[in-house]
C-alpha cells in the first residue's frame, strides 16, 4: 500500500515526466534528477527509471496517433498506398538506426555513477535558442514565398539523419524530442510538421527504451519501484498518460502559430539556467 508520501511523490515523478517529455527537455534527465531528490536512488536507478517512466508517454502518444499508426499496420496487411508506405518507411529506417547507435549509448550511460547533467542541460538550453531562431527564420522565408518541406519530399538521407540524432538521445541530458525536432527544423520540415513527425517516431524508441530497460536493467527497476511502491508507479503512469495528451495537442497547435518560438527561447533560458546553477551548487 503507498503512503501519501508515495502517492505525491508519484503524481510529481508523472507530471515532470509528462511536460519534459513533450517540450524539448530530456524527460529521463528530469526525472533522473526528481528521483535521485525525492526516492534517494543513486544515478544508475535513477536514470534507469527515467526511461522505464516513458511507459505514461508512450501510452499517450499511441492513443493520439492512433490513426497513423493504423496506416503503418495496413502497410503491413499490404496496403498500397504511397503514402502510408512512406511513412512506414521512414518509421522503420529511423526506428532500426536509432537502435544501432541508441541501444549501446545506454549500456554505456547505464554503467555510470554520475555525470555532469549541468553542462548537457546547458548544451540543450543553448540549441532551445538556436531552434526558436530556425523556426523564426523559416517563418520569415515562408512570408517571403519561400516553400518549406512537408513530408512528402523527405527522403532516405533525411530518416538517416533523424534516425541517428535519435539514436543520440539516449545519452543523459539529450533530450529525444529536443535532438529530432531539431534535426528536423535544420532540414526545413514546416515547424508542425516536425513536431508531428517527431513524435511519431518517439512513439517506436519509447516502446524499445521501456524493453531494454527491462532486460537489461531490472535490477534498477526493481530498486525504483520499491521506493515508490507499484500503487504509486500506476498513479504516475496514468498521471503523465493523462498530462501527456494534452501537451502533444497544445504543441503540435502552437507549432502553427507564431509564438511558437518565444516559449522554445524561453525553455532555452530556463534549460541554460538550471545547467549553471547545477554546476554552481550541486544541485
Amino acid at each position: 500500500m503507498a503512503t501519501i508520501y508515495q502517492i505525491i511523490v508519484s503524481v510529481i515523478i508523472g507530471l515532470v515526466q509528462a511536460i519534459s517529455e513533450w517540450l524539448p527537455i530530456s524527460s529521463k534527465t528530469q526525472v533522473l534528477g526528481v528521483t535521485q531528490l525525492l526516492l534517494k536512488l543513486n544515478f544508475s536507478q535513477a536514470y534507469t527509471f527515467g526511461l522505464f517512466m516513458e511507459v505514461g508517454t508512450l501510452i499517450a502518444a499511441i492513443i493520439y496517433f492512433r490513426r497513423e499508426l493504423w496506416s503503418l499496420i495496413t502497410v503491413l496487411l499490404g496496403s498500397k498506398d504511397a503514402m502510408r508506405r512512406k511513412l512506414f518507411v521512414y518509421a522503420l529506417t529511423t526506428t532500426i538506426i536509432t537502435g544501432i547507435i541508441g541501444a549501446p549509448l545506454y549500456l554505456y550511460a547505464d554503467s555510470l555513477t554520475s555525470v555532469p547533467i549541468g553542462l548537457p542541460m546547458i548544451l540543450i538550453g543553448l540549441v532551445l535558442i538556436a531552434d526558436a531562431f530556425i523556426i523564426h527564420y523559416a517563418r520569415k522565408r515562408h512570408e517571403a514565398g519561400a516553400n518549406l518541406r512537408k513530408f512528402e519530399s523527405m527522403g532516405m538521407r533525411d530518416y538517416i539523419v533523424v534516425g541517428i540524432m535519435q539514436g543520440i538521445s539516449a545519452l543523459p541530458g539529450v533530450s529525444r524530442s529536443g535532438i529530432t525536432t531539431s534535426t528536423l527544423l535544420l532540414l526545413d520540415i514546416e515547424a508542425d510538421e516536425a513536431f508531428r513527425l517527431s513524435f511519431i517516431i518517439g512513439i517506436f524508441a519509447t516502446a524499445a527504451a521501456f524493453l531494454l530497460t527491462i532486460v537489461a536493467s531490472k535490477a534498477n527497476v526493481t530498486a525504483a519501484l520499491a521506493g515508490i511502491s507499484t500503487l504509486g508507479l500506476v498513479i504516475a503512469i496514468i498521471t503523465a498518460t493523462i498530462a501527456s495528451l494534452f501537451l502533444i495537442d497544445f504543441l503540435i497547435k502552437i507549432a502553427r502559430k507564431s509564438n511558437i518560438s518565444y516559449l522554445i527561447s524561453a525553455l532555452g533560458v530556463i534549460a541554460i539556467t538550471s545547467g549553471i546553477l547545477y554546476l554552481i551548487f550541486g544541485l
